[in-house]
Parts: C-alpha cells; sequence; structure tokens
C-alpha cells in the first residue's frame, strides 16, 4: 500500500498541512483516502434542487448523484496532495466516490443494524475496518476484496441464507459515497468508525464479522 504522504506524519499533522495550504475539503479528503489509506478515488456526480436533478445532465439519470462521473479520470492510490488538486480542480464539486473490489468490498445493512453490531463486534475484539453512515438510513462495514462474491456461500454455511436479511455486498463495479460528500441529494455520507492507522494493512475478512451481522438483522426483521 502506498502511503506516499508522509508515511511518518500523523493524520492530525496532515490534516493541519493541508488546511493551510489552503485546499478545498475534497481535496483534502481524497488524498487522505489514496495517501493514507491506499484507496483509489473517482469524481462522482452530484444530484441538487426538489428534483434532485443530476449534475452528469441526464434527465432520465437511473442513480441521480450516486456514479462517476461519465470519462472522470481514477485518482490512483498513492496520489499526492498536488496530483489530487491537478485532477478535482477539473471537476469541481465532484463527489468522492470510492470504488470497491480492489482494496475492501462492502457489506451494507441497515444503520439501526450497523450500530447495534458495531457496539457488539467493538465488545467481542473483533478486527474493524471503516463504517460509513449514508443519509438513507444504511451502515456500510468495509471488508476484504472478495466478500460480494463470496457471500451466497457464506450465508449459506451460516445457515443465514433463506432468512430474508436486510443485507447486502458491493464489490467490484460498485462505489461507496465517501465523506465529506452528499449521497444522492439527501445529504451528507458520515463515518460510523473512521479510517485508522491500526486497520490500514487491510479491512477484515467478511466471515469474521458476518454471523453478527446476520443475526441482528434477522432480530431486528423479527
Amino acid at each position: 500500500m502506498g502511503f506516499t504522504i508522509g508515511g511518518s506524519r500523523s493524520t492530525k499533522e496532515f490534516r493541519s498541512g493541508t488546511r493551510r495550504r489552503g485546499r478545498t475539503s475534497e481535496c483534502t479528503a481524497v488524498a487522505e483516502y489514496t495517501g493514507l489509506w491506499g484507496w483509489d478515488v473517482v469524481p462522482g456526480a452530484r444530484a441538487a434542487g426538489p428534483l434532485r436533478d443530476c449534475s452528469c445532465g441526464r434527465a432520465d439519470c437511473p442513480a441521480p448523484g450516486a456514479h462517476p462521473l461519465p470519462l472522470a479520470p481514477t485518482v490512483p492510490a498513492g496520489a499526492t496532495l498536488d496530483e489530487v488538486t491537478g485532477t478535482w480542480g477539473a471537476y469541481p464539486g465532484a463527489a468522492v466516490l470510492l470504488p470497491a473490489g480492489r482494496c475492501f468490498d462492502v457489506i451494507e445493512v441497515s444503520q439501526e443494524a450497523g450500530r447495534r453490531a458495531l457496539v457488539r463486534l467493538e465488545r467481542m475484539g473483533l478486527p474493524l475496518g471503516p463504517v460509513t453512515a449514508t443519509p438513507d438510513g444504511r451502515a456500510q462495514f468495509f471488508v476484504a476484496p472478495g466478500a460480494a462474491d463470496g457471500l451466497p456461500q457464506l450465508l449459506y454455511r451460516m445457515g443465514w441464507d433463506d432468512a430474508g436479511l436486510d443485507l447486502r455486498a458491493l464489490g467490484h463495479g460498485a462505489y461507496v459515497t465517501a465523506p465529506p460528500s452528499d449521497h444522492a441529494g439527501l445529504g451528507p455520507v458520515g463515518w460510523l468508525r473512521p479510517p485508522a492507522l491500526d486497520c490500514a494493512g487491510g479491512p477484515p475478512q467478511a466471515r469474521l464479522l458476518l454471523g453478527t451481522l446476520a443475526y441482528i438483522c434477522h432480530r431486528l426483521r423479527r
């Protein structure tokens, strides 16, 4: 993983330095994602107004404010702050999107289930990666790549395959809206558990979290 932005600098030092340079909050966030956490980032569309019109310009956009901008380049993992600023300057106001499937997949549940599971998982001392909270009431747990392809088999082996759970996995081809961006014109995405250096080497395997997530989803469904 390429920690090109001050490998020995703390996150606090990095953030204060970028503020002094007068960068936008999006540039600062993107540079943290690429430089500190080793993630690719893609400029995304935004939705605004009472009709949530998408900035991509399509009147019939199937996912307003929740998809990459057409022809927008990927800002690769390891990109420096100057490189990020140069790219993002061509897409002012773009949403910050993280492509799933390379460094992480995502397990998504309702936000209520996610909050309850997070408390239980932390109490159990299980390894955890970042967790986002979306404005449409979802919690997204970052897990090791491959979870989306392996989820049906994992649920089958755990006996949850026919339980009708409000639980899904996002993998290759999916994008996660990351803080501080707005998602689909509904409001900003936030962190339930922000990325941290103790999980920078990679998020946990899905099987370590899935039992707890499935159980709580099942309880809430009942």
